[in-house]
């Protein structure tokens, strides 16, 4: 594959749309996370957790664009939809329970390096990530996404 050949991904629509959106998300959540914290943290630029679930931005916006360009009733988008539905439960099921696994898990650690008994609470098993994240993520994905469009068109 020659390198022209590769630089046509610039020009797909959606990839662009959606990777701009995500890149907003990304950018804009140690300024959230200050608002919510009063303490501002740079790794939040690179972090993947945080508002708005950036996760959840880029797949929306994707499942969107396919929606806004091919239409809403073709296969394409259901398969959009449905990669979109996966991707956003995975961030908001599997990798939430991760997180607070690894902070339980650092908790114990520091007890036992401290000489403490461990404690004898169980981990929640209840998958999440914070309703808020996921749902302004999404909202920022569609948003975004239309807005977008509409002014590129």
């Amino acid at each position: 594959m020659s390198s022209s050949n590769l630089l046509t991904i610039f020009q797909n629509e959606i990839l662009v749309i959606a990777f701009i959106t995500w890149a907003i998300a990304q950018v804009v959540k140690p300024f959230i996370g200050y608002l919510i914290t009063r303490s501002f943290d740079w790794r939040m630029f690179f972090s993947t957790g945080g508002m708005p679930s950036s996760h959840a931005t880029l797949v929306t916006s994707v499942a969107v664009g396919v929606g806004l360009m091919v239409g809403w009733a073709t296969p394409v988008f259901a398969v959009a939809a449905t990669l979109a539905v996966v991707v956003i439960y995975d961030a908001a099921g599997v990798r939430r329970q991760a997180g607070i696994h690894a902070q339980t898990i650092n908790v114990l650690v520091q007890e036992v390096l401290q000489g403490n008994p461990i404690s004898e609470t169980e981990l929640r098993e209840v998958l999440g990530h914070t309703p808020i994240e996921v749902f302004g993520g999404i909202l920022w994905g569609s948003l975004a996404t239309f807005t977008i469009w509409y002014f590129w068109k």
